[in-house]
């Protein structure tokens, strides 16, 4: 463990939250939030500005895909430790961000405990990956996914679950209230569609997402 308190970055788009988790920290005599940021950019430019020791990131905040949030804050500080604190439990994407190289992946189930715990193990031991995660996932991770087309981006099951609702022409207000997620949060899973497909419209996400297998061809309107 670093001789000074650790210095954390903390990243998430909701304020309430980051108040939360900051108050909590800091509460620990050897941690310390050193910057704060609820979005990708922001995310980025506080890793080259203060070169934190932990970077908390959430996987869902708006401005880009996680994976290129943790590659671009990599490059800046490679020294500085990426721990994933979120709501998705899903194992390929949780494969893919061991890949970019994180160095915890925690859900926001986990007591403050296993937080301060987490963020304390990555600073002290950068050779190690830490998941807690559920049983499904670390079972899927141990097994293996079945191999994708190489050709496809990835989407997670929520990215997929809003494209096939917007493939059936409903209003992003309409995929919210069927979703129960906020119109904003569905605006940013689209996003993240778009730019994960490289797509310019919504006609022309979702007609690659059937190419590429991800989605079900939409059927008639209103079916």
């Amino acid at each position: 463990m670093p001789s000074h308190a650790i210095r954390v970055g903390l990243v998430d788009d909701h304020d309430l939250f980051r108040e939360g988790i900051r108050d909590i920290l800091n509460a620990h005599a050897d941690v310390t939030v050193v910057g704060e940021a609820g979005d990708a950019a922001a995310a980025v430019r506080l890793v080259g500005d203060k070169k934190p020791d932990v970077l908390l990131l959430d996987v869902d905040i708006p401005g880009g895909y996680v994976t290129d949030t943790v590659g671009r804050a990599k490059a800046l500080s490679p020294d500085t430790r990426v721990v994933i604190l979120t709501m998705l439990d899903e194992a390929k994407q949780i494969r893919e961000l061991v890949r970019a190289g994180i160095s915890a992946y925690l859900l926001k189930s986990a007591s403050r405990h296993e937080l301060v715990a987490t963020i304390r193990t990555a600073a002290a031991s950068p050779e190690r990956c830490v998941l807690s995660i559920s049983r499904d996932s670390l079972a899927l991770l141990v097994a293996g996914d079945p191999a994708p087309d190489s050709s496809a981006t990835p989407l997670t099951s929520r990215e997929c679950e809003v494209l096939e609702l917007a493939a059936q022409a409903f209003s992003n207000a309409q995929i919210a209230t069927r979703t129960g997620m906020s119109e904003a949060t569905v605006k940013r899973h689209l996003r993240n569609v778009f730019a994960k497909l490289e797509a310019v419209s919504r006609i022309d996400a979702v007609n690659r997402a059937v190419a590429a297998g991800l989605i079900a061809a939409p059927g008639p309107a209103g079916h």
